[in-house]
C-alpha cells in the first residue's frame, strides 16, 4: 500500500493558480471543458483532503465567489 502524501498547504492559506483550470466534469452548470480558473488567479484554500486512490493531496480553492475547485499541489503555487 502507498502511504500517503502529507500535504504542503493548509487550511486558510493564500495561493496562485498555476494552470488553466477547467470543468471536469465535477461542475454541472458549466459547459464540459469551460475555463473555470485562468492561469494567475489566486484563491484561499478552504479545505484539504486526500485522493484515496492515488494518497496524495486534494485541495478545495475558492477563487471568487462561490467558486471553489479541487485542485493538486502541481496545480496552485503559494502568494
Amino acid at each position: 500500500m502507498i502511504e500517503p502524501r502529507l500535504p504542503k498547504f493548509q487550511w486558510g492559506q493564500r495561493v496562485k493558480a498555476l494552470i488553466d483550470l477547467r470543468n471536469d466534469g465535477s461542475f454541472p452548470d458549466a459547459a464540459a471543458e469551460a475555463l473555470l480558473v485562468k492561469i494567475g488567479d489566486t484563491g484561499e484554500i478552504v479545505q484539504v483532503g486526500t485522493h484515496t486512490e492515488a494518497n496524495m493531496p486534494v485541495y478545495l480553492v475558492e477563487f471568487g465567489e462561490r467558486l471553489v475547485v479541487g485542485c493538486l499541489e502541481e496545480e496552485i503555487i503559494p502568494l
